[in-house]
């Protein structure tokens, strides 16, 4: 079906930093397939476990154990808030899988009632009907009939807004730390802070959709750690793959007291090459050093977009975001796409998002040198674009 407006590029390799297309030309890819390839093109010790696993099994169903998922799911809980997970296939199954977990908790602790979830303005959290229900789109949902009902939305950031939102039938909020399809707008840690406080007061769970912001892209393991907050419930997806299809829903034992057998499932969600590729992920993710690294060179990143901004006045107006998920919001007189497309000529692939901002979002891997060619490629387009 011709949902997608690709781009007229086809990739036939990649090597860390860099896709490489038929033609030859090289590409400093600073999309990581939407931040997805946390650890660059080819990286060797995933490809070893991708293929080591290959030549055993591929599939066994859910039926059974899998040794991969016990490990993984041991090592997620052990590097964060929750005591329990369940791996998906994508972001969207994640998300969806927490705000079952939500309901159901209300269900059993007595509060049947409650059900609805409050929602952010600006937010996504995929394109399955549920998902476009909650983040109430015009774009995402025209012509796909009466929306589901049981999403509140509010302004993001406004707790005051949030506040006057809570009903009753309130059973839980999900919000992203940081916005990504949004716009790459990140909300305040006392945002975050405010969000556990007003769940524990009034009963709900907090569940944080970290599809994008998760598995190190912010300098923590999970964007939440900054805030010094834990949620309820949370969706994992992208980098916990490095680029192989895998996702979680994690929560805390109180959260998924609902969740028995029978009350959810997945036919490949687990299955024993993902597990493969995500314990490798993991493995690299947790090196001592490796997020700390992370941090350090975001902020090498920030300075120089800062500087970058600075330069250029008439095309950037505002760097925002957190960590390696940066945003350059673009002057209303230029269109975010153009920026892509010419970066994307020019040899440097990012992608757009939400108030005309184009996304920055390189593998977790880069290098000041890496940062400095992009720097160049930049410096070199922005001035073709200026009003």
């Amino acid at each position: 079906m011709p949902t997608y407006a690709r781009a007229d590029v086809v990739f036939e390799r990649g090597e860390g930093p860099y896709l490489f297309d038929t033609n030859g030309k090289r590409y400093l890819d600073f999309a990581s397939g939407v931040a997805v390839t946390a650890f660059g093109h080819a990286h060797p010790y995933l490809i070893k476990a991708l293929t080591d696993q290959a030549h055993k099994v591929w599939h066994t169903s859910n039926l059974f154990r899998v040794a991969g998922q016990e490990s993984l799911g041991r090592r997620l809980v052990d590097n964060t808030f929750a005591d329990t997970v369940f791996f998906t296939n994508s972001g969207v199954e994640a998300w969806e899988c927490a705000i079952k977990v939500v309901r159901k908790y209300q269900y059993e602790t007595g509060h049947p009632e409650r059900w609805r979830i409050i929602t952010a303005g600006g937010a996504f959290h995929g394109r399955t009907t549920t998902a476009i229900a909650a983040t109430k789109q015009e774009k995402m949902v025209k012509g796909f009939g009466p929306m589901q009902d049981g999403f509140d939305q509010v302004a993001f950031g406004n707790m005051n807004e949030l506040r006057a939102a809570i009903t009753n039938e309130t059973a839980g909020i999900s919000i992203e730390p940081v916005q990504g399809e949004g716009g790459i707008r990140a909300g305040s840690l006392d945002y975050l802070r405010a969000l556990r406080a007003v769940c524990d007061e009034y009963g709900l769970l907090l569940m944080f959709d970290e599809i994008q912001t998760g598995m190190g892209r912010t300098g923590k393991l999970f964007a939440h750690e900054w805030a010094g907050v834990t949620p309820d419930v949370m969706a994992a997806a992208k980098g916990i793959g490095g680029g192989f299809p895998l996702g979680a829903c994690l929560a805390t034992e109180k959260a998924a007291v609902g969740m028995t057998p029978g009350t959810h499932g997945s036919t490949y969600g687990g299955n024993p090459l993902a597990m493969a590729v995500g314990n490798a992920v993991l493995d690299l993710m947790l090196e001592p050093g490796f997020l700390e690294g992370v941090d350090r060179i975001a902020r090498v990143f920030w300075g120089r977009l800062n500087e970058l901004a600075a330069r250029h006045p008439k095309v950037i107006a505002e760097v925002r975001g957190a960590g390696l998920l940066l945003g350059l919001r673009i002057q209303p007189e230029i269109v975010n796409g153009t920026v892509v497309d010419k970066l994307r000529d020019a040899g440097m692939l990012t992608v757009g998002a939400g108030d005309n901002v184009v996304r920055l979002l390189p593998p977790l891997i880069i290098t000041e040198a890496e940062i400095d060619e992009a720097i160049g490629i930049l410096d070199k387009v922005l001035p073709e674009l200026a009003p």
